[in-house]
Formats: C-alpha cells, sequence, structure tokens
C-alpha cells in the first residue's frame, strides 16, 4: 500500500469511494471481552469485503477481542485521524496512519523489540529509537513502468542504465509522436505528480546523502542548497522538453493510470502498487518495469517501508491490541490478500508471495530483491516516516509546487526556497 500519504504508505493511494467512519464491521473474535475499534480506508483494490475478511482473519487468532471497523472518510487518513484525536476519539487501532506527532506526543503505544522479531527492517520509522507502526510493508518508489510495444515502435532495444540514456529513450518516443511521461496529480490526488521528482532526489541526494532530513532537520543543509535544486531541475527539463505534458497534470490518480494503459504516454512512474493493477488489467501491450536511472548508471533503489498498524497508547486494552495488531500483519492469508490486491511487497521474515503472480508484479519485486542485493536501498522522497521525515503537511505543499515546477510557475530555484520557507512554518 502507498502510504502517505502511503501510501501515504503514508497517505502515498488514492481512496476513493470511502464509506462513512462510524460503520462497524461485523468481525467478533470468540469471547469479545474487549472491543476495539480499527481505522481503516476503502480505496477500488481495498475495498470494504477485503477489510471484512482480513479483520476475521486476525481475530480468529486473537480470542477475547471484538474489532469495530471504521472507515477513513477522505483520502487524508491521517488528517481525519487527527480530527478524531481532536474530539478524544482516536481509534485503538490504526492501519498506514502516519504516526509522526501522535508518537512524540504519547498517543501511541511502542513495539517492543520481542514483538518486531519476524519483520525484516524492524527500525524502519523509528522515532527517537521506538517503532509505533509495524513495518510490514515495502513499497519501491518510483518505479519505471513502461509500454514495450511503444518501446520497440521507437527502436528502444534496451532499458536506460544511465539518466542520459533515459533522456535518450524520451527524445525517441517523442520523435515518433509518443508522450514520453505519463504524469498525473488532479484534484485530490496531487500526491501522484511526486514521483519524477521523488527518483531524481533519490539518485541526486539520498544516494550521496541519505540522512539528508534528518540533516536539514539539524540546519546542516537546505533544500536551496545545489544538490537538491539540481534533481528538481531535472524534472522543470523533462517538462521544458515535452516529456512531461502539463496537461495531464490534470488527470486524477485512476484517470492517470488508465491513460497510461490507453498508450497516451509510454513511461509511468508510480509507486510499485501499480504492479498488481497492470498485471489485473492486461492492457493491449506488454507492460515492463526498470528503476529510475542515476547519471553514472549505479543502482538506486528507492523505497518506504511502515504502512502497517499502530495502537493507541488509551486502547481500550493495549496489550490485546498490539498481539491483535500483530496477528493482522503477520497473518499468511492477510498478506497474499494485500499482494494481490494492493501489489505489497511484504517485509515479513521468510514470507513468499503467491506463486501466481503476473509478470509486472515479479519484475517489479526482482528491482526491490537487487536494490537489497547490492545495497542501494535509499528512503522515498515525501515517503519519509519517523525522525528522518519532512514536518507533518509538508510533503502536500511539495506535491502542489511539483505542479508549478512542471507547468514553470516556478522556477527550480524558487521551488526549492518554497520548501525551505515551509519548512520553517512548519517547524516553529
Amino acid at each position: 500500500m502507498r502510504r502517505s500519504m502511503i501510501f501515504c504508505l503514508v497517505a502515498t493511494l488514492a481512496a476513493t469511494g470511502c464509506g462513512v467512519g462510524a460503520e462497524p464491521a461485523a468481525a467478533p473474535s470468540a469471547g469479545g471481552k474487549v472491543t476495539l475499534t480499527f481505522l481503516v480506508f476503502e480505496t477500488p483494490n481495498l475495498d470494504a469485503k477485503f477489510w471484512d475478511a482480513a479483520i476475521a482473519r486476525a481475530s480468529a487468532k486473537v480470542p477475547g477481542v471484538t474489532i469495530k471497523k471504521l472507515v477513513t472518510p477522505n483520502v487524508d487518513r491521517t488528517g481525519y485521524a487527527k480530527q478524531l484525536d481532536a474530539s478524544g476519539n482516536l481509534p485503538d487501532i490504526l492501519q498506514s496512519v502516519n504516526p509522526a506527532g501522535f508518537a512524540q506526543a504519547g498517543k501511541l503505544a511502542a513495539f517492543t523489540g520481542e514483538e518486531l522479531k519476524n519483520f525484516i527492517a524492524p527500525t524502519a520509522g523509528a522515532v527517537d529509537g521506538k517503532i509505533y507502526q509495524l513495518p510490514y510493508n515495502t513499497q519501491v518508489i518510483p518505479v519505471i513502468y513502461y509500454n514495450k510495444d511503444a518501446f520497440a515502435k521507437a527502436g528502444i532495444t534496451a532499458t536506460p542504465k544511465t539518466y542520459k540514456e533515459l533522456l535518450d529513450v524520451s527524445a525517441k518516443l517523442k520523435a515518433k509522436g509518443v508522450t514520453p511521461f505519463v504524469v498525473g496529480g488532479g484534484g485530490a490526488d496531487t500526491w501522484a505528480d511526486m514521483y519524477p521528482l521523488t527518483g531524481t532526489i533519490a539518485t541526486d541526494v539520498y544516494s550521496k546523502t541519505p540522512d539528508w532530513l534528518t540533516r536539514r532537520a539539524a540546519g546542516s543543509v537546505a533544500f536551496k542548497d545545489a544538490d537538491f535544486t539540481k534533481a528538481a531541475q531535472k524534472v522543470a527539463d523533462l517538462a521544458e522538453q515535452g516529456y512531461i505534458d502539463p496537461a495531464g497534470l490534470s488527470r486524477s490518480y485512476a484517470d492517470s493510470e488508465q491513460a497510461f494503459r490507453d498508450a497516451k504516454g509510454a513511461m509511468y512512474p508510480m509507486g510499485s502498487w501499480f504492479a498488481t493493477s497492470a498485471d489485473n488489467t492486461k492492457p493491449p501491450f506488454e507492460i515492463g518495469a526498470f528503476p529510475w536511472p542515476s547519471d553514472d548508471g549505479a543502482p538506486v533503489t528507492p523505497t518506504f517501508t511502515g504502512g502497517g498498524t499502530s495502537v493507541s497508547a488509551k486502547a481500550a486494552d493495549v496489550d490485546l491490541a498490539k498481539k491483535w495488531a500483530l496477528a493482522f500483519d503477520e497473518d499468511k492469508e492477510n498478506n497474499d490478500a494485500f499482494v494481490k490486491a494492493d501489489g505489497s511487497i511484504p517485509a515479513i521474515k521468510g514470507y513468499v508471495p503467491p506463486s501466481d503472480m503476473g509478470p509486472v508484479y515479479n519484475a517489479t519485486v526482482a528491482i526491490y530483491q537487487q536494490g537489497m542485493k547490492d545495497g542501494s536501498i535509499v528512503n522515498a522522497f515525501s515517503q519519509e516516516t519517523g525522525d528522518g521525515s519532512l514536518p507533518p503537511g509538508l510533503a502536500d505543499k511539495a506535491a502542489l509546487a511539483v505542479q508549478d515546477l512542471i507547468t514553470g510557475k516556478k522556477s527550480a530555484a524558487e521551488f526549492s526556497a518554497y520548501l525551505d520557507d515551509q519548512w520553517t512554518k512548519a517547524t516553529q
């Protein structure tokens, strides 16, 4: 799941058609001695039926718990959780809600090392050395998904390994009348425009300085510095050269995805959750996948690991809530369901995805596995959690400003200066 946003992880997914927040799910467990509220979100991939089944599986493993499901009524599930908290109604368990702010204020219960023993990255998203959200899922952000037919018709015989080769590929596609990149971000889905920038920040900034945002918090670096501004300039240049169509920014996330399926562009930089959708919809062309390339071709793999459940420090029964949260995130059938519905890459030790996953998902997982093998994993800009993350709300402001960068309303230097200004306002 993308969750930023992802998204998104988290808020990173577009959540459309969500239900009303106070509706309970029929997911009682044996005994039903304690009732715990569980805040989830619904998307076309993760609908009410999906959540009800997953809740029932976890509840069967934790006798004495009855789960009352709450559904975020809008895209911003972290914002909705803050509204509930402000009214004294923070749910007992929260799914894919950014713990920033909640953890520092003592609102969430920390998980112990013993409780995290089955997770591949047990320290991911740590706040002051403690984990407040189970790091159960990894996403590669972005992957460049591409139309193999469009590449072949443009005489492109190999995927680009360097950034110059990416520009060469883009030029060949444009020469054939094909828009190189599909980039959206309309309406409530402004987050969807971030991924070219997330790619260039990974290759130009985070690959050299993995703790860059921690240093930004300490004041030793700034967005206006040359490396960050250079990364932003690359995105502006893609638009100026006609490789990104600014008109596409009016498309919602769903419409952008459909535009790629309709061959309105040859490359689609998106989070790895697109992989399952690509396999399930089967457009009239074959889809491939490759990582965002660096200048020198050295591998860089931007990822997010986290997005799991958190537990309120004032839950009706904190120990049972944590036990249930672990059962939910570690359940093999639940993880299989997340993989099949939402392209998850579960970060659970020993987990093996279903053998019948499609070629796009398998290609996406191969990118992640190669990143693990060659040690090229870095954070995905705007998706960070824990101590080294953007201040609350800044990811959303950055997404809006990326639109100005692509349309030419802001230069790269102005974009960087804007982020510095917004950082100051968010941290005063």
